[in-house]
Order: structure tokens, then C-alpha cells, then sequence
């Protein structure tokens, strides 16, 4: 009998000491190891790619799309359609998981592609409307922008409903109406969009893009210097 409790004893024992050792390896040390090398090898990263304006301030990250809508009238009217603030580069559409109300215009709630086939007659639909949006929107006094230099990814949401980035195609077909809406020059905003517009990866990865966010951030310090 005492042998027998002597061995549930020490089982015990062995059982917690291994716990403890593995609570402090695996719980407390791995990760603030792991977090510790995130820190100083990859500090931008590991605190979510922000992006900060001229004064310090974070105002997103490089990761995450976001919209530049004009307020609207009845902010809790689900039905009223938001209007793009044009004088602000505008980003992809996100139209992701489209038939789900909880994931429209970057929401970070849910993420997604629309999943709906390309002969899909409301996939079709929004592609349509919005090559028509992109035309009219920036086309100026002195510029139109003609059906076939609207690129896809202007009139397409990417696979999640976040990318923060545009094609420097769609970039450049913008120019004109930030210059006209900033009273900027179109040489100043072409050069914008050419200091961040980012080649593909290791030069043969992916392709050219410009992060919206960061664009909209340096537009906002040119208009305000």
C-alpha cells in the first residue's frame, strides 16, 4: 500500500515538474524570444506595417486597403451608396463575399472573394458599372479616359476584399482628376505616383503597384506644404 502511494507520489511530482518546465519553456520563454527577435530583426512588420503622416500620426497599415468615401447624409441608412471622395486616389473596388452585407468596402470582420463565376450576371454587372464609374470620374476638362486604358484591376476587387494596392496603370489614369481636385500640377502628381510605385519582387515576383495608403498619406502632406 505505502509503495503504491509512494509511486502515485512521485509520478505526481514528475508530472508537475514537467508541466512547470514546459509552462515556462513553451509559454514564457519561446515567446518572448520569438517576440523579442520580431522586434528588432523585423520591428515595421511586427507592429502591423503602419503607416504614419508627416506629423507622426498612425494613420493605417500598408497591409490593409481602405476607402476614401465622401460622408454621407444618414450614415445609419444601409441603403444609401457611398460616394468616393475624388480628390483622393481612389483604391481597387471590395466587392468581396458581394451577397454577405457584413463584408463590404474593406471591412476587416470578414475577408473574401466573391466566389460568383465570370458569366455571372451580377459580377458582370458591377464590372460594368464600375469601368463606367472609373471613366467618368476621371475623365477632366483636358483628359478622357478612354474605355480600353481602364486596367482590370480598377473595375475588380482581389481575392480577399483588402488589397491596399493598385496597378501604377490605374494610378496613372487618376492623375489628371487629383491635379484638377488638389490644384496641383499633373507633373507634381505623376511624380507621386512614380516615387511609390513598387517594382515586382526581387525584380521577376508579382507585379509593378502602388500602395494607396502611402500615395494618399504623401498627397496629403504636398497639399498641406
Amino acid at each position: 500500500m505505502n509503495n503504491s502511494v509512494g509511486n502515485t507520489a512521485r509520478l505526481l511530482w514528475a508530472g508537475l515538474r514537467a508541466l512547470l518546465v514546459l509552462t515556462m519553456v513553451c509559454g514564457v520563454i519561446y515567446p518572448l524570444g520569438v517576440t523579442g527577435i520580431a522586434q528588432v530583426a523585423f520591428n515595421d512588420k511586427a507592429n502591423g506595417s503602419e503607416i504614419k503622416d508627416k506629423s507622426g500620426q498612425v494613420v493605417g497599415s500598408s497591409l490593409i486597403g481602405q476607402t476614401y468615401n465622401l460622408p454621407k447624409h444618414n450614415p445609419d441608412d444601409p441603403e444609401e451608396a457611398a460616394k468616393p471622395d475624388l480628390k483622393w486616389f481612389q483604391p481597387r473596388p471590395s466587392n468581396g463575399l458581394g451577397t454577405n452585407s457584413v463584408n463590404t468596402q474593406y471591412s476587416l470582420i470578414l475577408s473574401g472573394a466573391t466566389n460568383k463565376a465570370a458569366d455571372n450576371p451580377d459580377l458582370i454587372k458591377l464590372v460594368t458599372d464600375a469601368k463606367a464609374a472609373v471613366i467618368a470620374d476621371n475623365s477632366t476638362a483636358t483628359y478622357t479616359v478612354k474605355p480600353e486604358d481602364v486596367p482590370a484591376d480598377a473595375v475588380t476587387s482581389s481575392g480577399s476584399g483588402l488589397d491596399p494596392n493598385i496597378s501604377p496603370e490605374y494610378a496613372k489614369i487618376q492623375v489628371h482628376r487629383i491635379a484638377e481636385q488638389n490644384n496641383l500640377d499633373v507633373t507634381q502628381v505623376d511624380k507621386l505616383v512614380a516615387d511609390h510605385t513598387t517594382g515586382r519582387t526581387l525584380g521577376f515576383m508579382g507585379e509593378p503597384r502602388v500602395n494607396v495608403l502611402e500615395l494618399n498619406t504623401a498627397l496629403k502632406a504636398l497639399t498641406k506644404s
